[in-house]
């Protein structure tokens, strides 16, 4: 379910309020998304993070998939990917656009995951968190940490900058996100970001690393 391609003129504008959430508007909007999604390569969105990432194989969850960009690339790094994306819509694009990347599906969504089973290595959650308010960016924290293996590590990323018209999102403070981890047990390794790659002046992005202690 991600939002980095959402704003003013930069694409179509359903007939609902964010009182809706976040989730009906990407339903109305995947085909057009697509095209934007997948214009960026997932190096190029995630460079700062990328010599943190696993060199092994590990079990990764990408959580709002989206797309399925970010997912196929983990998987084409050897990984086990599970991508994780609530929209029904974005599911199916995004199982055309890389039918051949071994990647599997799950319909769950944050905070509570309640379909999500087992433990990973990698989490990604690439322009997702911001659609969360306080009380669900604190439960859904305390799941992800939850979920991760011992030395697992979490990667955030949030957009700053005016709120769009059409969906719930929140400007989340990178600090605020950083702060939250570290009273679930997570240590903060990155905390960097830019600005937007899509040319975007008003918005701008951070990106977290976060890592659970090893056993």
């Amino acid at each position: 379910m991600k939002s980095s391609l959402a704003g003013p003129g930069e694409g179509p504008r359903p007939p609902y309020a964010p009182a809706s959430g976040a989730q009906p508007y990407y339903a109305y909007a995947a085909q057009a998304l697509a095209e934007r999604y997948e214009s960026l390569t997932f190096e190029s969105v995630h460079g700062e993070i990328l010599h943190l990432l696993p060199t092994a194989p590990v079990r990764v969850a990408d959580i709002g998939a989206g797309t399925g960009r970010d997912a196929a690339a983990l998987a084409g790094r050897g990984h086990e990917v599970l991508a994780v994306e609530p929209v029904r819509e974005l599911r199916l694009v995004a199982q055309q656009l890389h039918a051949d990347a071994p990647i599997a599906w799950l319909e769950d969504s944050l905070p509570g995951l309640e379909r999500l089973e087992g433990r990973f290595g990698l989490l990604l959650l690439s322009a997702v968190w911001m659609h969360l308010d306080a009380s669900q960016r604190t439960a859904a924290m305390r799941r992800l940490a939850g979920l991760l293996d011992p030395g697992g590590l979490l990667i955030i990323s949030l957009r700053h900058g005016p709120p769009p018209a059409d969906r719930t999102m929140f400007d989340v403070p990178a600090d605020e996100t950083a702060a939250l981890a570290r009273e679930n047990g997570l240590d903060v390794l990155h905390l960097g970001g830019g600005q937007d790659q899509l040319g975007r002046d008003a918005i701008h992005w951070s990106e977290l690393a976060l890592r659970k202690a090893p056993a």
